[in-house]
Formats: C-alpha cells, sequence, structure tokens
C-alpha cells in the first residue's frame, strides 16, 4: 500500500496514541505496510528526539516513543473546523447572508507586514477582491488579527450584505473568486479514498486498518487544505465536498468499530462530529 499522501514524519506524529505516546511495533508495521523501509522510519524517530519533540525508551520494535510539549499530528484535522463543516453540510449552521471584507495598505518600508497580512487570509480562507481587498463569507476578524499580530496596525475590515464582483452576487461571486474546480478534485481523490476504506476495512488485518486510518485522516486533511469552507449558499448543488465528508465519516466509523481497543488518536478524533 505504497502511498504519497504519507510522509514518515507525518506518519510518526499519526501514530500518536491517545496518551500521547507510539508503539515502535505498530509504528514500523504501519510503515512497512505503506511502503517505507525500516531505515527511513529509524532516522525520521532519530531526527524526531534530536529536536526534543520524542523521547524514547527501548530499542527497535520494542521502543514506545512519548511525545514531549504539545506535539500535534500534522494530518489530524482541526475539531474545530471539523464540526463547522459538519454543520454546514448538515444545513446546521446556515448563512447569514454577511461578507467580511479585510484590506491593508502597507508602505514599501513595511511589506514584511504586507506578506504576513496577504499569507494570514489566504489561511483563513480568504480570498482576494483586488489589490489588497480580500474576502470570506465568515466572521474572521478576530482569528485574522490574531494571526496578523503586529502586522494587524495596517488592516481595515468591514462587512456588508451586497457585494458586488464585476457584476456578480452571492454564489457567482464564490465561484469566481475562490478555485472551486480545485478544491472539488481535492474531495474527488478523498471520495475514492473513502470508498476504498469501507471496501477493504472489513477483511483487513490490525495492521492494515492502522495505515488505512492514517492514510484516509491524511487524504482528509490534504483535500481540505485550500477549501475555503464555503457555506451551502454559496456553493454548487450537490456539492462534491458534502459527499466526500460523509463518505469519510462513515470509513472512518467503520474502521473505529472494527478495532474498538486501538488507543489511536486517529481513530477517535470523528468525536467531533
Amino acid at each position: 500500500m505504497v502511498d504519497d499522501v504519507i510522509s514518515t514524519r507525518v506518519l510518526v506524529e499519526a501514530m500518536l496514541d491517545e496518551n500521547a505516546t507510539i508503539d515502535a511495533g505498530d509504528l514500523y508495521a504501519v510503515g512497512n505496510a505503506l511502503g517505507m523501509s525500516d531505515q527511513q522510519i529509524r532516522l525520521t524517530v532519530k531526527r524526531l528526539v534530536a529536536e526534543g519533540q520524542f523521547t524514547v525508551a527501548g530499542r527497535g520494535r520494542t521502543a514506545v516513543l512519548t511525545a514531549t510539549g504539545a506535539v500535534i499530528g500534522a494530518v489530524e484535522p482541526d475539531r474545530e473546523l471539523v464540526r463547522l463543516m459538519y454543520a454546514q453540510d448538515r444545513g446546521e449552521a446556515p448563512w447569514d447572508g454577511i461578507w467580511h471584507l479585510a484590506g491593508f495598505a502597507v508602505p514599501e518600508s513595511e511589506r514584511e507586514s504586507r506578506a504576513v497580512l496577504r499569507e494570514a487570509m489566504l489561511a483563513l480562507g480568504g480570498a482576494p477582491v483586488q489589490g489588497g481587498l480580500y474576502v470570506s463569507p465568515h466572521a474572521w476578524e478576530d482569528d485574522l488579527h490574531a494571526a496578523a499580530g503586529d502586522a494587524g496596525r495596517f488592516l481595515t475590515t468591514l462587512t456588508c450584505t451586497d457585494l458586488t464582483v464585476g457584476g456578480r452576487t452571492g454564489a457567482d461571486v464564490a465561484a469566481h473568486l475562490w478555485p472551486l474546480d480545485a478544491v472539488a478534485a481535492g474531495h474527488d481523490r478523498l471520495t475514492d479514498r473513502a470508498r476504498q476504506t469501507l471496501d477493504r476495512t472489513a477483511e483487513a488485518t490490525r495492521t492494515e486498518r492502522l495505515a488505512l486510518t492514517v492514510v484516509l485522516v491524511a487524504e482528509f486533511a490534504r483535500a481540505h487544505e485550500d477549501d475555503p469552507l464555503l457555506p451551502r449558499e454559496l456553493l454548487p448543488a450537490e456539492w462534491v465536498g458534502a459527499r466526500a465528508r460523509g463518505l469519510a465519516d462513515r470509513a472512518l466509523r467503520a474502521l473505529a468499530s472494527a478495532e474498538p481497543d486501538s488507543p489511536l488518536r486517529l481513530l477517535r478524533w470523528y468525536d467531533a462530529l
């Protein structure tokens, strides 16, 4: 089951259990199932220990890794975002019709602040309307100021209900400003992955199920990296993202049901739904 979604480092972080530890035997077994060599895994563990992110007790496959501080698996989705996306899919978080705009005018001597603001807006799912002006259908002001830090002194925010871009309004604005085709392609990949997982779970071994879990959650995270999580009112009918998330939910629940005693943290993140 060679998979290009998972790096060795991501695998290690994804194998954390509910006690912030990792059984090295499971780590090597799942890594091997994903096409990784023992040497790849060993070198990655060594780097993570050198970085102070993990400590190791024991040797080889009998070792136990323990996370230090607040190590968060790179593939584990943000629970608040997960709750939002599923609530929107179920129609429990209707859009209030308010557009949230943020703009900045930064002098050339402060161009680093300009980059900080631009990256913060894009990371929060905003889309550029024109030079220095971004928009989101979500109330992002607090998060934007927190992400901007000192650069927030150049930030201007406002809201409106009658946004028009090139004569477009409503869902037409969203289709124009956000790359929905590319977002949909990511959800198509997630749909395929979730279906494959559902097909394989019942007959899979324990190691294979752990590998299926890691890969599915990684695909889920990848599909949502550039997804602005637009409300249903701004998306095409029968949006593929909702279908992909529904299938992913079913697949993860099937995996968790098949491995009720597994302490793997990723098998429990769907509890956020």
